[in-house]
């Protein structure tokens, strides 16, 4: 699975992407964001305000609650605003 990260994100974490490979019991948005920030402390600090975060699962925007099972890729950004 590939993991996107955009704007203030991907600062915080000097990356735009990685590959992971996320356990059977990561079913969710939110249990994704969970196992990667137990996994790695930028990623607990960057996400540490979950309300902040959006994503996207194959480029459709989603809530944290929506399932990651056949996620190729999956974005996350700060909320957007318009200009």
């Amino acid at each position: 699975m590939n993991i996107l990260y955009f704007a203030w994100l991907r600062e915080r974490l000097d990356r735009s992407q990685q590959q992971v490979e996320p356990p059977e019991h990561v079913k969710t948005v939110a249990d994704l964001i969970d196992w990667l920030a137990q996994n790695d402390e930028a990623i607990a600090l960057a996400f540490e305000n979950r309300k902040l975060i959006r994503a996207a699962v194959n480029a459709q925007i989603v809530d944290h609650d929506a399932p990651i099972a056949d996620a190729h890729t999956i974005a996350f950004f700060p909320p957007m605003t318009g200009g």
